[in-house]
């Protein structure tokens, strides 16, 4: 019976999101209502709710799992890796496989869900604490495991969550200006290459 209620929240939270999802891209965040998701989903706008705190939970729950993620390539890396090596591997498999997360990917869908995100100030307000929860995880995972003292953990955490997001960026600027993402796809390695070696060198030291 448990599984069975776990699987139909999980259709009703799948249902209310791409009811949410594809209405804020045909008509614009700020111009839906929760009240139209929950009908479009066929559902009250209190159960709405209990699933999605809030509105922008509706767009920003789809980045939920990349929120840790760096710190938790950097708790799973091998021992003889580096916390720094292991976020580039992972960033670079990132481009390989056209993860979103890592702006090299145009397929429709994903382009305007993320020009939606830039273009509405609470979703970049939200991505705001979205980075700053990042951040924090990552300090934690580097003290954990890499015993680096708290301010630098913090310092460090802020270098590499910030360059991730300047090269996601940069690859969905590109993208979005019409370049495909094999096209952009020489070019983004050699950024995330250029910017991973200016972090080894500055952070060294420690990661």
């Amino acid at each position: 019976m448990t599984g069975l209620r776990e699987r139909k929240r999980a259709r009703t939270h799948a249902a209310i999101s791409d009811a949410a999802i594809a209405l804020f891209l045909e008509h614009g965040f700020d111009q839906v209502s929760v009240a139209q998701v929950a009908e479009a989903a066929e559902v009250s706008k209190r159960t709405v709710f209990a699933y999605f705190p809030t509105k922008e939970e509706l767009v920003i729950h789809r980045l939920a799992d990349h929120e840790t993620e760096a710190a938790r390539v950097v708790r799973a890396r091998p021992p003889a890796v580096g916390p720094l090596s292991a976020l580039r591997d992972h960033f670079m498999a990132g481009l390989r496989d056209r993860d979103p997360i890592t702006g090299l990917n145009d397929v429709p869908q994903i382009l305007a869900l993320t020009r939606m995100i830039l273009r509405t100030p609470a979703l970049r307000t939200r991505m705001v604490r979205f980075d700053e929860g990042a951040e924090r995880a990552l300090a934690e995972a580097l003290r954990d495991t890499a015993e680096v003292p708290a301010l630098t953990a913090r310092l460090a955490a802020g270098q590499m969550v910030g360059a991730q997001r300047l090269l996601s960026m940069d690859n969905f600027q590109a993208v979005a200006g019409g370049r495909s993402a094999d096209d952009r796809y020489p070019e983004a390695v050699a950024d995330a290459e250029h910017a991973f070696t200016l972090l080894s060198e500055g952070l060294a030291a420690y990661v």
